[in-house]
């Protein structure tokens, strides 16, 4: 897979490290990765998910859900932001997806938003969070909300 070779030195190790976490999902290794402050934007809700909680939730639990993940190309937009392209499948749905990611500038995520398509992957991967995370994550959007 090409290099996102344009990032910042910062970055570039936290892309390395993140795919360290997809390949063995390691929440310690996530946490490292992640700022306190991180947005989550989920393909399947309108509202932005808020907080370094909520996103590890989110994050460790699709690495869980989606099967024969694999990142197929990576991009970088100047030296702090990257899209990695994904295919992976959910039960009987193959899925394309794409993770756009901000960093701060000391290499931390601040931003991860995630698009998949087709409808009906998204609509089987929103289903299988629902029932996995659904109220702990809707918990912790609203304490993050109350701060």
């Amino acid at each position: 897979m090409p290099s996102a070779s344009s990032l910042a030195d910062l970055p570039r190790q936290t892309i390395a490290n993140w795919h360290r976490f997809v390949a063995t999902g390691d929440q310690a290794l996530l946490a490292s990765l992640l700022a306190e402050d991180v947005v989550f934007r989920s393909p399947a809700v309108h509202a932005p998910i808020p907080g370094k909680p909520a996103t590890l939730l989110v994050l460790t639990t699709v690495v869980q859900i989606f099967e024969n993940f694999r990142y197929e190309r990576e991009f970088a937009s100047g030296s702090h932001d990257a899209g990695l392209e994904f295919a992976a499948n959910v039960g009987k749905f193959e899925l394309k997806g794409i993770d756009l990611i901000k960093f701060n500038t000391d290499g931390k995520m601040v931003e991860f938003e995630v698009m998949i398509r087709p409808l009906k992957a998204l609509q089987a991967v929103a289903e299988a969070m629902g029932n996995r995370i659904g109220p702990q994550l809707m918990a912790l959007k609203s304490a993050a909300a109350a701060r």
